[in-house]
């Protein structure tokens, strides 16, 4: 008598649609880290704008040099 286990088998369907899941997850994270990128940057450009002297002065400051 033999003593199998019957494990079940994931079909190629449910890889697949898997897959694409993990996909639009990527998308929408990386989407939401380019946002935040972009904002970031934006940031920088308008302190730089309105006040670079300061802002390179503070940061020779901040390392202490």
């Amino acid at each position: 008598m033999s003593q199998e286990q019957k494990q079940p088998r994931k079909s190629s369907h449910d890889e697949e649609s898997q897959a694409e899941v993990a996909e639009s997850d990527v998308a929408e994270r990386k989407e939401a880290i380019d946002g935040d990128v972009d904002a970031i940057l934006d940031e920088i450009d308008d302190v730089l704008e309105t006040n670079a002297e300061d802002f390179v002065k503070s940061f020779i400051q901040k390392g202490g040099q």
